[in-house]
């Protein structure tokens, strides 16, 4: 049967691919974006466009509202929405860490709390919420960012023993180095010098991570819960 998904931020990069996956499995896709237009691909899929911006508890709220009227209660949650302000620690404003994790945890915390009101009703749920490999390996000018990526990982797990008996999962997943907009937008010299870094010296698809999500809420992962799964080629092997 056809599930209610939404994916935050899925207007582009690896939100848009997660949400792509989704609807050519024939699941009711939901995607929030917070500036611009929707992607027209989505939309003429037939998926359901909510502008949000999840560091308002209030915008959050209404998006669940049509959501719900629309598509019914959100059984499938992808938390991707996220974002990145770098800099040294030295040069860090505390508006820079402070909105940082505001966005990618505490809005994280918004989304899967409202979610959570139609998963207890339903007694089941599926939740994944996107990380990165920096939250576990960490990275110089990314206090911020690591720190967000990496409270992720605390609040699954905790959520995992605290509602596992409802029959819902939390899992998490770390993508490495994507081939996104973001990095393609880096010199050559750059792009060679991560690559270096990761075992099976390429970038990630964006398909490859959504791939892992779809797992995560099919019926063959109904076991899994408090996992954090890697999609990054060997780069954070051990973390």
């Amino acid at each position: 049967m056809s599930r209610s998904v939404l994916v935050t931020g899925g207007n582009r990069g690896i939100g848009l691919a997660i949400a792509r996956a989704f609807l050519e499995q024939g699941d009711k896709v939901a995607f929030t974006y917070r500036s611009g237009e929707p992607p027209k691909e989505l939309v003429d899929a037939g998926a359901l466009a909510v502008r949000c911006d999840i560091t308002d508890s209030a915008q959050v709220d209404a998006a669940y509202k049509e959501i719900e009227e629309k598509h019914g209660n959100v059984e499938v949650l992808v938390a991707n929405a996220g974002v990145t302000k770098d800099q040294l620690l030295m040069r860090m404003s505390e508006e820079d860490f402070t909105s940082v994790l505001d966005t990618n945890l505490t809005g994280t915390f918004r989304v899967v709390k409202r979610a959570n009101r139609g998963m207890l009703r339903a007694k089941k749920g599926r939740v994944v919420l996107i990380s990165s490999v920096v939250g576990l390996l960490g990275s110089a000018g990314q206090a911020n960012y690591a720190a967000s990526k990496a409270g992720l990982v605390g609040f699954a797990r905790s959520l995992a023993r605290e509602l596992g008996s409802r029959n819902l999962t939390f899992n998490v997943v770390a993508p490495g180095f994507v081939d996104t907009d973001m990095t393609q937008a880096l010199t050559d010299e750059q792009r060679a010098g991560i690559v270096a870094q990761v075992p099976l010296g390429r970038y990630a698809q964006v398909e490859e991570i959504a791939g892992v999500v779809k797992f995560l809420t099919s019926d063959d992962a109904s076991y899994i819960t408090g996992a954090v799964i890697p999609v990054d080629g060997g780069l954070g092997m051990g973390h």
